[in-house]
């Protein structure tokens, strides 16, 4: 892992594409991500993105923006401006090319930073993207922010597996990161586990058992038609889509979605969604059956 530290002249980017009905703006306090080795860097988009990549390998450097709270705080206010007139409010999606708390953050509290930004420049909605448990570092952070902006707490967790074949582990133990979104929703926060994309699940009964007591709603996603290509055509050639076979092999279709979010909607009435819908906090009328 190479890491190097960067200036930047701007933090908040006005969203396109799929986060434009998600979020005003997403934040990346960092370039790379030390997950990019681990199990839910192998079929990350992110690897697919040149500008980010410039050939360098997924999962093999991290850029830190050292001036990222500087910079928020010099353009919030205008981009606030931008994004009430053009987008309905101002939303953050912090992050969608990066992990927020990657091991490094500990030490270089970039995220930390941009938080505290925030609370002198609140967003009217903040939405927390992570894989990593860590997040509960910001719980205190978190819970100020939530006292002046709507915030909601996304953690991943693709599967109750540990392992697939022949793919490296996660960056964080399924258990790790349940007690993680059970640590922030006992603290007054919502919270969203988003499963995607969607791996083989052993026991879909008592993994979305799992889900409804540790979080107050559900986004599945599937690599098919959530990776940015027609067909997941960036996934299948990746060792992903193999790994899943093997454990179970209607996982990589996208029926399968289909068929753990009947399962998941017993567990989580009404609060189900897939796709964008689910990354927007628009459950009420997603057809997630």
């Amino acid at each position: 892992m190479q890491t190097s530290s960067v200036t930047v002249r701007s933090i908040l980017t006005r969203s396109a594409g799929f986060l434009k009905t998600v979020c005003s703006h997403s934040l990346q306090p960092y370039r790379g991500c030390p997950f990019g080795l681990s199990l839910c860097g192998v079929g990350c988009y992110v690897r697919h993105n040149a500008w980010i990549t410039r050939q360098r390998p997924w999962g093999s450097f991290l850029e830190v923006k050292q001036n990222a709270a500087e910079v928020y705080r010099a353009t919030a206010a205008r981009e606030r401006r931008w994004a009430r007139a053009n987008r309905g409010g101002f939303s953050i999606f912090l992050a969608s090319s990066t992990e927020p708390f990657p091991p490094q953050e500990s030490r270089l509290g970039i995220t930390r930073s941009v938080l505290e930004a925030m609370l002198d420049e609140p967003p009217d909605a903040l939405i927390v993207q992570t894989h990593s448990p860590r997040v509960v570092e910001a719980l205190p952070l978190l819970k100020c922010l939530a006292a002046v902006c709507a915030v909601r707490c996304h953690i991943s967790i693709e599967s109750d597996l540990d392992r697939l074949p022949g793919l490296p582990r996660p960056a964080a133990t399924v258990a790790d990161r349940f007690s993680a979104a059970q640590a922030l929703k006992q603290a007054g926060l919502e919270v969203v586990i988003t499963v995607a994309p969607l791996l083989p699940i052993n026991d879909p009964e008592r993994f979305f058992a799992r889900v409804a007591q540790a979080a107050h709603a559900v986004v599945l996603d599937h690599f098919i038609g959530g990776d940015g290509s027609e067909q997941g055509t960036r996934t299948r050639k990746t060792a992903l889509p193999a790994a899943m076979a093997a454990t179970e092999p209607a996982s990589v279709e996208l029926e399968y979605r289909h068929a753990m979010a009947r399962v998941a909607e017993r567990y989580l009435p009404g609060r189900v969604a897939t796709h964008i819908d689910g990354f927007a906090g628009r459950f009420e009328n997603s057809p997630s059956c």
